[in-house]
C-alpha cells in the first residue's frame, strides 16, 4: 500500500484515456472537471487487481493535478458495477503480491492513506453491487438513476464486506438500516437508498444520472479550491474514529479467504446452487 511519505508527492497533469475496448479505466478531462469512467461491461464492470490499480491512479493523479477541482466516476454499459471479479482477485491473493505497492496510488476505497482531498461525485445506474457500492460509498456526493439496485450480499456467498461497507455503510445510513442488508444480503433500489439518506439525487435514467453528476462538478469546481478542500478535510476530521476499523479490514479479508466456508460460497455461485456452510 501507499506510504506516509506519498502525500508530499509533486503536482502532475492527468492526461485523458480515451475510450477502447482494452482501457478498463477512461478519463475524460472536462474543463476543470475529470470523468473517470469503469470500462468493462462485458463482465459487467467487475473489477480485477489491475483495473483496480488503474483506478487508484487516476484517483491520485486526479489528487495531484492543481488544474483539476473535482471529478466524477461513472459506469459504462448497463451497470455501474457488480464488484470485483472474485478469481482474478483470488489469483492475485495466491500470488503474494501486493496491491498498490509503492507510490502513485490511492486506495479508491479509502481504506489507507494518502485519501483523496479534493471533491469526488459519483453517478450510479443499474446493479451496483459489492465492492461497487464501497466505491460509491466513498464518494463525497452521489446520484442515481431510478432503475439502480444496490447490494451488499457477501454474507450470502461465505464472504463478508472488506471495503469498508461495514464503517461506512453504519455511519451514512443508520445500524439498523446498514444490518438490514448487510446481513440478509438483500437488495434495495434509489428510492430506498434516498430514504437511508444514502443519495442526494435520483434521476429518471443513466445519462440524465451522469448529467446531474457533471453539473454538480461543475458547481463545485466553480467554488475557491482552498476552501473546499478545508471543507472537506475538516468533515473527515470528525469521522477518523473509524480509521482503525478501516486498517484491519485487509487481514480480516485475508483470513477469510482461506476458509472452507469462503470457497464453498465460491462454488455454489458459480454452480447456481445453494451453498452449505459449515463455520469453518
Amino acid at each position: 500500500m501507499t506510504s506516509q511519505a506519498d502525500e508530499t508527492a509533486q503536482s502532475t497533469r492527468m492526461e485523458n484515456i480515451p475510450y477502447d475496448q482494452r482501457a478498463k479505466i477512461t478519463i475524460e478531462r472536462k474543463g476543470q472537471t475529470v470523468l473517470i469512467g469503469i470500462n468493462r461491461p462485458y463482465i459487467d464492470n467487475r473489477l480485477d487487481p489491475d483495473a483496480t490499480e488503474s483506478l487508484a491512479r487516476a484517483y491520485y493523479n486526479y489528487d495531484r493535478d492543481p488544474s483539476l477541482r473535482a471529478a466524477v466516476l461513472f459506469g459504462y454499459g448497463d451497470r455501474f458495477s457488480r464488484g470485483i471479479d472474485v478469481d482474478a482477485y483470488k489469483a492475485f491473493a495466491q500470488s503474494g503480491k501486493k496491491m498498490m505497492d509503492g507510490p502513485g496510488f490511492i486506495d479508491p476505497l479509502r481504506r489507507t492513506r494518502p485519501a483523496l482531498t479534493k471533491p469526488l461525485v459519483v453517478a450510479v445506474h443499474g446493479d451496483t453491487w459489492n465492492m461497487a457500492h464501497e466505491l460509491f460509498l466513498v464518494a463525497d456526493i452521489r446520484v442515481a438513476s431510478e432503475d439502480t439496485e444496490f447490494g451488499q450480499d457477501e454474507n450470502t456467498h461465505g464472504r463478508f464486506p472488506g471495503g469498508g461497507a461495514t464503517v461506512r455503510f453504519p455511519r451514512e445510513a443508520g445500524w439498523g438500516n446498514a444490518m438490514r442488508f448487510i446481513l440478509t444480503g438483500d437488495h434495495w433500489g434509489a428510492k430506498e437508498a434516498l430514504r437511508m439518506g444514502m443519495v442526494q439525487e435520483v434521476t429518471p435514467d443513466r445519462d440524465a444520472a451522469l448529467a446531474k453528476a457533471v453539473e454538480i462538478a461543475s458547481k463545485i469546481a466553480a467554488c475557491g479550491p482552498l476552501g473546499i478542500k478545508t471543507s472537506l478535510a475538516s468533515s473527515h476530521m470528525a469521522l477518523d474514529d473509524s480509521e482503525t476499523a478501516l486498517g484491519k479490514l485487509d487481514d480480516q479479508y485475508r483470513a477469510l479467504y482461506a476458509t472452507r466456508d469462503f470457497r464453498e460460497g465460491r462454488d455454489a455461485e458459480a454452480e447456481k446452487r445453494p451453498p452449505v456452510y459449515e463455520g469453518r
